[in-house]
């Protein structure tokens, strides 16, 4: 340092300049450390992790977009095989046919009801569950821990539950579909996790503030728990708008059935309902089935995509934070 001041000194009285004085040599601007040179054989390495990781992203995505591409080509397309992964002749009848079809949009506001009203509940229980196991001082919390994971490693069956569901007389209503599978043991493990987080001085803090349990648990850990509440959130709410299996085994009304089971039938049986049988024969010669099916997934995909966006940046935070302690 001292030689520095003395050099600058001497650099200003040979310049001319005048420097005040006392003014301290300015430390030298950090240098970036080189990068180590890759070999050879690490150069291949990144070319195969890279080349395979950009074939598996095409397998995963070649489904949804020559799925997209049919949804929006013509019937000649489809049927000589030019659709690939783009529209060929491009027409949205069978978009405005899928519209029109009020099973089918009964079916989506059906899907959006159980999403909505379903990740509702679900996310209020495994609150009221978790919260309480991650306080310490909870007597037989080892006891109640073990029995929740005992559900996640058997279970009574197919035929049990729906015997459960049948003698509760909820055949043929929503709530079949969302109160079997009201807490879910895995969720509540990562949410009691995400709890125990939270340091206890703040609750001891608030106790001595005059704050109870509730609104100790609505005021002061929920909103420190967004990424963990909106991850558990998404787990629920895909799982509510992808599930068809519940609809098929409890659902006999049409009217009823959810837009995954109606999906399934219309794959399946390879026919639409009959307010498309009712369509003109002219508009029935401009879309073919396959296109219907298409315009179909494309409808009950497209909202679930165009939410996860908006949740993916607390996705891997949550996960993370509730998953380090089990």
């Amino acid at each position: 340092m001292v030689g520095g001041t003395a050099s600058s000194s001497a650099s200003s009285s040979a310049s001319g300049e005048a420097k005040p004085t006392g003014e301290l040599a300015r430390p030298a601007p950090a240098t970036r450390p080189r990068k180590a040179k890759r070999t050879p054989g690490e150069l291949v390495f990144d070319i195969l992790v890279y080349s395979a990781l950009i074939v598996f992203t095409f397998i995963c995505l070649f489904p949804f977009l020559n799925t997209l591409a049919n949804a929006f080509s013509s019937s000649t397309a489809i049927q000589t095989g030019k659709v690939l992964l783009w529209p060929v002749e491009f027409q949205v009848g069978s978009m405005k046919m899928i519209l029109a079809d009020s099973s089918v949009m009964r079916s989506l506001f059906v899907t959006v009801f159980l999403t909505v009203v379903g990740t509702t509940l679900n996310l209020l229980f495994t609150i009221i569950t978790a919260y309480p196991l991650s306080r310490r001082d909870l007597k037989g919390r080892g006891i109640f821990m073990r029995f929740m994971v005992v559900t996640m490693l058997f279970s009574g069956g197919m035929i049990p539950l729906f015997l459960v569901v049948k003698s509760l007389h909820l055949l043929d209503t929503l709530w079949a579909l969302i109160i079997p599978g009201l807490i879910s043991a895995f969720n509540v493990i990562i949410m009691k996790s995400f709890f125990q987080t939270i340091p206890d001085e703040l609750r001891e803090a608030s106790v001595m503030d005059g704050c109870g349990n509730m609104r100790y648990l609505i005021r002061i850990v929920l909103p420190l728990s967004g990424a963990s509440l909106a991850t558990i959130g998404l787990f629920y709410a895909v799982g509510h708008w992808n599930a068809y299996f519940g609809a098929v085994l409890y659902i006999n009304d049409p009217d009823l059935l959810t837009l995954q089971a109606k999906l399934r039938n219309i794959l399946l049986l390879s026919q639409m309902d009959t307010s498309l049988e009712q369509m003109t024969m002219e508009s029935k010669f401009t879309v073919i089935q396959e296109s219907l099916k298409a315009a179909v997934i494309v409808v009950a995909t497209v909202p679930i995509l165009i939410v996860y966006p908006f949740l993916q940046k607390y996705f891997v935070k949550g996960s993370m934070l509730g998953s380090v302690k089990g």
